[in-house]
């Protein structure tokens, strides 16, 4: 499968505004047509990294960044693998967090709930290049959409 291409801005600015544009303001549907929502704070946790390796995420990553139009890509992508995300607080798999992987080891999570009519809507989490853990991910339990209602008490 052909990989999006990068995008290039000269400075984090640049970066912000677009995912501000694209992802906060937009309106990014899955292809199964789950709205899923981006809030402003996430730029930080996207698109920087540890200089430390302390989990404080206190640089700018380019290399991330140039990946920012994989997210909405990767969540409308039709024939996209969906998997059950991990909680590591309980240890165990949760079909409320739904990990898509369409293009190499790049990740995309994100988290569902209940709209007030009972459907589905879902809160961006996370991406990054899942260099480390592609193997462990594509070998969890498969999104269900049926599963993820009953667990969030909706209706399939």
């Amino acid at each position: 499968m052909a990989l999006p291409p990068l995008v290039h801005y000269a400075t984090a600015a640049e970066y912000r505004t677009h995912y501000e544009r694209v992802y906060c303001r937009g309106n990014i549907l899955t292809f199964d047509g789950i709205r899923v929502y981006f809030a402003p704070g996430k730029f930080g946790h996207m698109f920087y990294e540890s200089t430390a390796r302390n989990g404080i995420k206190d640089a700018f990553s380019p290399v991330r960044a140039q990946r920012i139009d994989w997210v909405k890509v990767t969540l409308e992508h039709p024939t996209a693998a969906l998997f059950d995300g991990w909680d590591k607080t309980s240890r165990q798999y949760d079909a409320t967090r739904r990990v898509a992987v369409v293009y190499e080891d790049f990740v995309v999570v994100v988290a569902m709930s209940l709209k007030l009519d009972g459907s589905l809507k879902a809160n961006f989490v996370t991406c990054y290049q899942a260099d480390n853990s592609i193997g462990k991910i594509r070998t969890s339990p498969a999104w269900s959409r049926a599963a993820c209602l009953h667990l969030l008490g909706g209706t399939p």
